[in-house]
C-alpha cells in the first residue's frame, strides 16, 4: 500500500496540465520522467507571463525592463547556488543543458592542464553525455580513459575502482544516478577515494541525481557538478555547471563572443570573470526565469518527501512487474530510484513501447543513451518506466495490466 503523507499526489496532479490529456483513447500516464518531466502551471504561467510582458535582454539595456530581466535571471543563478549549496553565485554558470556543461569542462579545463599520458576514470554506468566528450579529449591530447565497472545488479565495483586510481588520474568523471538502470551511485565515497589516491578533480553528472534527492556540492567536495532544467520540471535548453571558482578562474572561455568579454581591440581581447566567461552571447533568458518557479517547486514540496514518495513507487513498481512472472529487471542496486528498466521474455522492448502506448502509457525504450551499459548486460534494449512525485499507484496498475496484454498479443 502507497503511503501519500509525504506526497499528496492527487493534490500535485492539479499543478500539471499534461496529466489531464488523453493518449490514444485513455488517460495518459506518463512514466518517462528520466527523459524529461511535465512542467507545473507556475513555469508555464511565468514563462508566458516573461513572453507577454517583460521580455528583454539582459546586462545589457539600462532601460527598466532589461534591467528587470538581468534581476530576474541573477535571482534564478542565487536559486541554483541554493539548491546545490554552492559558495556564491558565481560559480553558477548557465549552460544549455548537462551535455553542454559536460563539453563545457572537458575542453575548458581538460585541453588546458591535459597531456599525453594522463588518465580520465568515468564508470560503465554512464550516459552517453558523460563518455564521448573524454574520449574525443583523450584523443585529442593523447590520455587513457579507463572505466570503473559493474556488477551484475548494477552497483560499480569500489574496489576495481580503487585499482584504476593512481599518480596519473587528472579527471574522475561519474554520474550521481543511472538514467538507464536507477543506480544511486556513492559519490561522497568516489570524491573521497579520487582526493585521496590520485588529488584528481572530481566532475558529477547530477541530470538525475538532482531531482531526487538534497545535493551539497560542499559537503560532496566535488569539483564540478552539473544538472539540466527539463529534467527539474522546467524548461528545455537551459542547464546548470557548479564549478569550484579556483578552478573556474583558471580555465580558458569554452566559446567566445559577446557579453563574456572585459575589453575588446583589434590586437587582443581580455575576459570577464566567471561566470560570465562562460556565458558567450544571448542566454536563455525566458528559460532561466522559467527554471526559478521548477527550483521553488520541488523545494516547496521537500526533496526529502519526493524521494520518500518516489521510493514507494518504485518497490511498488518492482513488486507488481516481478508478479507478473516473464519479466526480467536490470538494475537492483541496493541504493536505487525509482527507474525500472525491463524486458519481457521474447518480445522485443520496442513492441512492448508501442503497444503499452495504445493503452496510454508513454515508456522510454530503446538504449536510454547508455549503450554500454546495455552491452554489460547483453541486451540490445530495454523497456523503461521511471517515476516521478506525480505517478500514481493507479497508473502502475495499468501499467502491468497492459503488460499482460502484450504477452496475450506478442507470445
Amino acid at each position: 500500500m502507497l503511503k501519500t503523507d509525504s506526497i499528496q499526489v492527487e493534490s500535485v496532479r492539479k499543478d500539471f496540465p499534461a496529466l489531464h490529456r488523453d493518449m490514444n483513447g485513455h488517460p495518459l500516464a506518463y512514466l518517462d520522467n528520466a527523459a524529461t518531466t511535465q512542467k507545473p502551471l507556475a513555469v508555464i504561467d511565468r514563462l508566458d507571463r516573461f513572453y507577454r510582458h517583460e521580455y528583454a535582454t539582459v546586462h545589457r539595456g539600462v532601460y527598466l525592463i532589461s534591467q528587470q530581466a538581468t534581476s530576474e535571471c541573477d535571482q534564478v543563478r542565487e536559486k541554483c547556488r541554493m539548491l546545490l549549496n554552492a559558495k556564491s553565485s558565481d560559480e553558477i554558470i548557465f549552460t544549455r543543458g548537462t551535455t553542454d556543461a559536460i563539453n563545457l569542462v572537458a575542453a575548458a579545463y581538460g585541453r588546458k592542464f591535459l597531456k599525453t599520458g594522463d588518465e580520465i576514470i568515468i564508470s560503465g554506468l554512464e550516459h552517453h553525455a558523460n563518455i564521448v566528450p573524454w574520449q574525443r579529449l583523450c584523443e585529442e591530447k593523447g590520455t587513457k580513459l579507463k572505466v570503473i565497472p559493474v556488477n551484475d545488479r548494477g552497483e560499480l565495483l569500489l574496489d576495481e575502482y580503487q585499482k584504476l586510481l593512481n599518480g596519473k588520474t587528472r579527471i574522475v568523471a561519474v554520474t550521481h544516478m543511472s538514467n538507464a538502470l536507477g543506480t544511486i551511485n556513492p559519490v561522497k565515497k568516489i570524491v573521497d577515494m579520487a582526493r585521496s589516491a590520485a588529488g584528481a578533480v572530481i566532475l558529477i553528472d547530477g541530470a538525475q541525481g538532482v531531482v531526487h534527492e538534497k545535493v551539497d556540492v560542499r559537503a560532496l567536495d566535488c569539483d564540478f557538478y552539473c544538472f539540466s532544467g527539463h529534467k527539474l520540471y522546467g524548461p528545455t535548453g537551459v542547464g546548470v555547471l557548479y564549478g569550484k571558482m579556483s578552478l573556474l578562474e583558471a580555465m580558458d572561455p569554452y566559446q567566445t563572443g559577446g557579453e563574456m568579454i572585459e575589453t575588446v581591440t583589434f590586437e587582443k581581447s581580455t575576459f570577464a570573470k566567471p561566470p560570465l566567461k562562460f556565458e558567450a552571447g544571448t542566454p536563455a533568458i525566458a528559460e532561466i526565469i522559467g527554471l526559478g518557479p521548477a527550483i521553488d517547486y520541488v523545494q516547496n514540496l521537500g526533496l526529502e518527501n519526493i524521494a520518500a514518495y518516489e521510493r514507494e513507487l518504485l518497490v511498488c513498481a518492482t513488486e507488481k512487474l516481478m508478479q507478473l512472472g516473464g519479466i526480467t529487471i536490470t538494475g537492483t542496486a541496493r541504493e536505487k530510484a525509482a527507474v525500472v528498466s525491463f524486458t519481457m521474455a521474447d518480445v522485443h522492448p520496442h513492441d512492448i513501447g508501442t503497444i503499452l502506448d495504445q493503452f496510454g502509457i508513454a515508456v522510454r525504450t530503446g538504449q536510454h543513451c547508455a549503450q554500454p551499459i546495455m552491452d554489460r548486460f547483453h541486451l540490445p534494449a530495454t523497456a523503461r518506466a521511471s517515476f516521478a512525485f506525480y505517478n500514481t499507484r493507479e497508473e502502475i496498475d495499468r501499467l502491468a495490466a497492459a503488460l499482460l496484454k502484450v504477452r496475450e498479443v506478442m507470445t
